[in-house]
């Protein structure tokens, strides 16, 4: 019998930007590259809908999502634990 490797899900740091649907939530990552051609440092960003099973994560909250199999048409990530919490302006 051969084992199962453990695998290495991918993960990413983001700011939620929406938390208005049901456990779920709309999270902001951004990183930075060089361009290919200019050598400019530039900005880029992506949104990933992520799985929240008891809405505990708020507008502003800096999270951490974990890769999973695919759980909607457009969630295949779980919100896994809280980097920082939003400040009250």
């Amino acid at each position: 019998m051969t084992e199962a490797k453990p695998t290495r899900s991918r993960t990413l740091i983001g700011t939620v930007v929406s938390d208005k649907r049901s456990k779920t939530v709309t999270v902001l990552v951004e990183r930075r590259v060089k361009h290919d051609l200019y050598g400019k440092i530039i900005a880029l960003s992506s949104k990933y809908h992520a799985h929240d099973q008891e809405d505990q994560y708020n507008l502003g909250d800096v999270v951490e999502i974990t890769e999973s199999r695919p759980l909607s048409k457009t969630k295949n990530w779980v919100a896994t634990r809280l980097v920082q919490k939003a400040e009250l302006v």
